[in-house]
């Protein structure tokens, strides 16, 4: 009897465990299958479409740093006045009249302040977007290389990111910093360069630096604990994985980017293809 007394606390004392708020949040990773790269999936072709090398340089999932430059393709065709747009300056300020953003990222991110502004959590100021070579030029001649990159080195010159402050507080402090750190994935943006990544980053803590990366792959970043840069080492290795986000199912591959490439592109869904800036593309099927 003694013996099945001692079982019985064990089972107990785990199912305790299991459903302590602390069990839950280890749990929280967003489980990542891989999938069989060497076929061909079932309702997929050939895509045709182009030279593959030509996409290495531009799209959402692009890594910029001293080492891998902004090529002129990546560049966010659709750059503008946000000042200028009153249909995109809801929700939030701006310090500067100057201020650009792609209209793409400023929806999106527009779209995540009206949320937490349900939630009051509604003095966001944007100070800085887009800048061109110029710009971060002057930028980085003004400050040195301790607070700035030099010219084509920053992912300002994309217009993928943005700077966010908050009329309360400095960010790390403000219940502005706190709500994106924790829910700007779902909207598509990742906090680009957090604390606990300095080594992988080079870059120092930037609590108001966030990047639009879009889903599934800022779910995935945020929810397992990955900067870009691992992100991306992770596609290279695996390969062909399957992510589920928000009930949708989504298809990554991986490519490395040469003249015999073969990508497969999916007869059905939505598709969206991005270069990682070195040497391959991701393609993203959204079930």
């Amino acid at each position: 009897m003694k013996k099945w007394g001692f079982l019985i606390c064990i089972i107990l004392i785990g199912y305790i465990v299991t459903q302590s708020p602390g069990w839950i949040q280890q749990k929280d990773e967003l489980p990542i299958e891989i999938q069989n790269t060497r076929e061909n999936p079932e309702g997929y072709t050939v895509s045709v479409t182009g030279n593959i090398q030509d996409q290495v340089h531009k799209g959402n999932l692009l890594l910029v740093d001293k080492q891998y430059p902004v090529h002129p393709e990546g560049v966010k065709s659709d750059i503008v006045y946000v000042a200028h747009e009153d249909d995109l300056l809801r929700g939030y300020g701006i310090l500067d009249q100057k201020i650009m953003l792609s209209r793409q990222v400023a929806q999106e991110f527009q779209r995540m302040v009206e949320a937490a502004g349900e939630e009051g959590v509604r003095y966001f100021l944007v100070s800085s977007g887009y800048r061109d070579f110029a710009k971060q030029d002057e930028l980085y001649r003004e400050k040195g290389s301790d607070y700035a990159l030099p010219a084509g080195h920053s992912e300002h010159n994309l217009g993928l990111s943005l700077d966010i402050g908050s009329s309360l507080a400095a960010m790390n402090e403000a219940p502005e910093g706190a709500w994106l750190e924790k829910n700007a994935w779902k909207y598509g943006f990742i906090l680009r360069y957090p604390k606990d990544k300095v080594r992988i980053t080079g870059i120092q803590y930037e609590p108001w630096h966030f990047r639009y990366v879009g889903l599934p792959h800022s779910a995935v970043m945020h929810k397992n604990n990955l900067v870009l840069e691992e992100y991306l080492d992770l596609l290279k290795e695996k390969e062909n994985i399957t992510v589920e986000v928000e009930g949708e199912e989504y298809h990554i591959r991986y490519y490395q980017a040469t003249q015999d490439t073969t990508v497969y592109i999916p007869e059905q869904g939505q598709t969206e293809i991005s270069g990682d800036n070195m040497d391959g593309v991701i393609v993203t099927v959204k079930k």
